[in-house]
């Protein structure tokens, strides 16, 4: 179900690995009754049927995202993109997306300021889609994530999974709707 004036919604969700992300566009795709989108599944198919694993998966798993996005956008139909979105390559993607569909762009970050608590999460975790391995504490420390310069909503993933869905659905004009 699209947002009211019958433009789809384009919610994206950006954070590094371990806050939180993933189990929070799952809730928000499913009380929107929206595609969600999850680059990790994508990257994890490609290695699946045999691809090795190289900046190009990554890179392929983004537009193969923006690709089911725009078919469901077009169609009227909300999509949720589950994704780091830590560069500006990325991010310009789903505005550029949301421009060409006429769909309304929603930003949400997810961050998780306990250190500690991130790591937790990020070192007792397996590997959340097989073959694509669970990315090490290291790696997340390492991987690169600019600062947002756009208006977004901010979400602390340290908070109950259920009462940051509200908040985002709030924020998209869904106001806990369910479809």
């Amino acid at each position: 179900m699209s947002a009211q004036g019958g433009r789809p919604r384009l919610v994206v969700l950006a954070g590094l690995p371990g806050t939180g992300k993933s189990a929070l566009a799952r809730t928000v795709a499913e009380r929107l009754g929206a595609v969600w989108l999850r680059v990790d599944s994508i990257e994890a198919a490609l290695l699946e049927s045999g691809i090795p694993r190289s900046f190009e998966t990554g890179l392929a798993a983004y537009v193969a995202a923006r690709s089911l996005a725009r078919d469901h956008l077009t169609l009227g139909q909300d999509a949720v993109i589950d994704a780091v979105n830590g560069v500006e390559e990325a991010r310009a993607m789903w505005r550029s997306l949301a421009a060409e569909t006429g769909a309304h762009r929603f930003v949400v970050e997810v961050v998780l300021a306990d250190r500690a608590e991130h790591r937790r999460r990020v070192e007792s975790r397996g590997a959340p889609t097989p073959p694509l391995p669970a990315p090490t504490w290291e790696e997340v420390e390492r991987r690169e994530y600019l600062p947002w310069d756009e208006e977004r909503l901010t979400i602390d993933g340290a908070r109950p999974t259920e009462e940051n869905a509200a908040r985002v659905l709030e924020y998209v004009g869904a106001k806990g709707r369910v479809p």
